[in-house]
């Protein structure tokens, strides 16, 4: 059986922990009243804020820029304010249903946690339950639909970075050799720094 986590770490190579602290994410969680998984902390801590492959952005709690906590409740807000309900075209691609809850909301503790975004328009959330799975992933993809995944963070990211469809209609974006690390300026006057995973042997 796949460790997805320990997968997932050895494809983005040795993280520089630059801003893990247990700290930032104890105030997040009770600010929003639930914790996030073991296996996304471990690579936000390790990696963010990152922008991975070019298209994947995650955040950190504990930075000042690109701030995850800053950014989930202005995701939030927005969410709350869209018309998210417009792309359901049935009980397949309903977050309410897959997520079974009796009415989607956004940053509270039963409802969507918007965790990460990508530069082709689709939002990562997570979700409490997804089909049954407990903090499963959910994706509203760049078209509007939704897609509810019954597995880790790490699972949905390890299989993102192998090139599977896992951020929306038509999402699949494999790029062969070491995944691209682009770290943005956490301070001004700092330049955007881009390094590179192990080599994948694909």
């Amino acid at each position: 059986m796949t460790d997805y986590l320990q997968a997932v770490l050895a494809m983005l190579g040795r993280g520089e922990e630059r801003y893990a602290d247990p700290g930032a994410w104890l105030g997040l969680e009770r600010e929003l009243g639930r914790t996030f998984p073991a296996d996304f902390k471990r690579i936000v801590d390790a990696h963010a804020p990152v922008q991975i492959n070019g298209h994947l952005m995650l955040s950190h709690p504990a930075s000042s820029w690109w701030n995850l906590g800053e950014k989930i409740r202005s995701d939030a807000r927005v969410w709350a304010e869209s018309k998210w309900e417009s792309h359901v075209a049935g009980p397949d691609d309903d977050p309410r249903i897959f997520c079974r809850l009796p009415q989607l909301s956004f940053g509270t503790p039963e409802g969507l946690i918007p965790i990460a975004e990508t530069d082709q328009g689709a939002a990562v959330f997570m979700a409490s339950s997804v089909y049954g799975f407990s903090d499963g992933v959910v994706v509203q993809g760049s078209e509007g639909d939704w897609i509810g995944h019954p597995m880790t963070f790490a699972e949905w990211l390890y299989r993102y970075l192998i090139g599977e469809e896992m951020a929306g209609w038509d999402s699949a974006a494999f790029y062969p050799g070491p995944v691209q690390l682009e770290y943005p300026p956490t301070r001004p006057g700092q330049p955007t720094r881009k390094t590179y995973g192990p080599d994948r042997g694909m």
